[in-house]
């Protein structure tokens, strides 16, 4: 039988299991509470945001049984067909609930006469029907159906919103993440709680079996001398391999370059992570934030314990011997970073991959010698 994946196994079963959407489960609770409920919902989000969760959280909270709840895939599902047949089904009265509940997912995969359909049973839908769009492409929605919906639009989490619940997650699991293999993790997730907890996982599959010999969960958790209990302990280097994620050293590698006004050094990493064929992105990705500690070490020192937080000690040895020699002329300010901004802006659009992070060291470099 296989392991439950993370994300199914931590799923959110309450609104207060819920992070950085406040602004949304509080409104929806209220409704609930109020009994303030509308008839029908949009939540519009990028993947792993959590709108389907939310769906099922709402469709208990009202009470509604599995029995009148029903979950469609409009990419396997989008005919007139398919909502002719929803249409009907809606009209009967539910089951054993209050309410009978339609969750759509990937909503905007519906087609155009599927769409005319679903709006005339928007229009006027019966008292006991409630339905809930999920999409991550709002514009694909027609404006007729977006106008008779509640939209809630679901922000991704932010980075240390991600970092919190995969070290949470990995605890849980008898797993202990140091803060740069975490914030990493939470780096490679872009904004999905999904991919996030799906990245975790291989990590620890990968480190269970490479931390003892018998299946992990039964050494995970070990029992202290004092009956706490012992975490196995993943560093940021068994993120890397298992991930494939570029490894700390190519990233520091970059920046020495910058900090050295070294051309030949930096171009030397990034084509070596290109032979390594990585994520040149998400390298590039890796290099900002890090430029981005090195200005703030700089400029605000008394913040080196908040960074701490979010970066190895190791990483924040690294950036505070390096600011420390880099004098009055640093390259540490605000208009370098402005370079590489502008370079990652501009990555998708490449067609060498590595072309800009080569042209972001060029211009940053040229700028106090005689490259030309």
């Amino acid at each position: 039988m296989h392991d439950l994946a993370l994300y199914r196994k931590y799923r959110p079963q309450k609104w207060n299991q819920f992070f950085g959407t406040e602004y949304i489960t509080d409104v929806l609770e209220s409704s609930v509470k109020t009994k303030k409920v509308s008839h029908a919902y949009l939540f519009v989000g990028s993947r792993g945001t959590g709108k389907t969760t939310a769906a099922r959280i709402f469709a208990k909270e009202i009470g509604v049984s599995v029995n009148d709840l029903y979950e469609i895939d409009a990419a396997s599902n989008r005919g007139i067909d398919d909502i002719k047949e929803l249409r009907d089904g809606a009209r009967v009265l539910p089951f054993d609930s209050k309410y009978k509940i339609y969750i759509i997912d990937e909503a905007h995969m519906l087609s155009k006469d599927a769409w005319g359909a679903l709006l005339k049973t928007l229009e006027e839908p019966p008292n006991h029907v409630i339905f809930i769009l999920a999409t991550t492409e709002l514009h694909k929605v027609p404006d007729t159906i977006i106008s008779r919906c509640q939209v809630f639009t679901f922000k991704k989490p932010t980075e240390t919103i991600l970092k919190k619940v995969i070290i949470d997650v990995a605890k849980k699991e008898g797993f202990e993440l140091d803060n740069g293999s975490a914030e990493l993790l939470a780096i490679l997730a872009d904004g999905s709680f999904r991919d996030g907890l799906g990245e975790l996982q291989k990590v620890l599959n990968f480190s269970g079996r490479l931390h003892t010999s018998p299946p992990a969960p039964l050494l995970a958790k070990e029992r202290g001398a004092k009956g706490g209990e012992r975490f196995l302990k993943i560093t940021r280097e068994e993120v890397e391999k298992i991930t494939g994620a570029p490894k700390v050293a190519l990233v520091n590698d970059f920046i020495l370059a910058i900090a050295e006004k070294n051309l030949e050094k930096g171009i030397s990493a990034v084509r070596i992570a290109s032979e390594m064929n990585l994520d040149m992105k998400l390298y590039f990705k890796l290099i900002i934030q890090k430029f981005r500690m090195a200005i703030i070490l700089r400029y605000a020192p008394k913040l080196e314990k908040e960074m701490a937080g979010d970066l190895g000690d190791a990483d924040v040895e690294f950036l505070k011997n390096l600011v420390k020699g880099a004098g009055k002329t640093s390259m540490f300010n605000s208009s370098t970073l402005a370079i590489l901004l502008e370079a990652y802006q501009n990555m998708d659009n490449a067609f060498i991959a590595e072309l800009p992070l080569e042209l972001a060291l060029t211009q940053i470099i040229s700028k106090d010698s005689d490259i030309d």
